[in-house]
């Protein structure tokens, strides 16, 4: 049994969380409201880019493009697709799940589809800015320049919540401590 839950006959009962005072329903109901928050910020990005991506084939200058920004902006559009559909498959889940009594199922598979979504969307930036700078600089400052973007997503989206959360796991910087 883990410290964050009560012991039978003590306060609040077997299987509630002692800091939230919740039962197990509830912190799952809880992290459904909390995905569905994070998920309602991401979706209206990943629609306006692949948005963005879907109306550029019909402006003048995309006759212009070489194969390789073509291929670019195929695997782009593809990634933004694919990211797009993920984001959006929990709400899909849960509305064939609904009232099924499968809370858990359904958060832990909109998790890993959040997880796979927001992958596929650093790539899709990536891959916009690749295009970008290939076209209007050319293809060294696209490298740099997608380079550049992947590092930066990678460091904001992995690397700090990794970093927080393992000083979360300190006892010394978790919330709640003394000092």
């Amino acid at each position: 049994m883990t410290g964050a839950q009560a012991e039978p006959g003590r306060a609040g009962g077997p299987g509630v969380d002692q800091q939230r005072h919740e039962t197990p329903l509830q912190r799952l109901d809880r992290n459904w409201v909390d995905l569905l928050q994070e998920l309602r910020v991401v979706q209206t990005g990943v629609q306006i880019l692949t948005g963005f991506l879907v109306v550029l084939p019909f402006q003048s200058r995309f006759e212009d493009l070489t194969s390789f920004q073509t291929g670019i902006y195929l695997v782009t559009l593809c990634l933004a697709v694919l990211a797009m559909g993920f984001l959006i498959a929990p709400v899909s889940l849960h509305r064939l799940l609904f009232r099924r009594h499968a809370r858990r199922v359904t958060v832990d598979v909109a998790h890993r589809l959040a997880e796979i979504g927001l992958v596929l969307l650093a790539l899709a930036i990536v891959g916009v800015v690749l295009l970008i700078f290939d076209v209007v600089v050319g293809r060294t400052a696209a490298g740099i320049a997608a380079g550049a973007a992947a590092l930066v997503l990678l460091a904001l989206w992995v690397v700090l919540p990794l970093i927080i959360r393992e000083r979360q796991s300190d006892p010394e910087h978790a919330e709640g401590a003394a000092g």
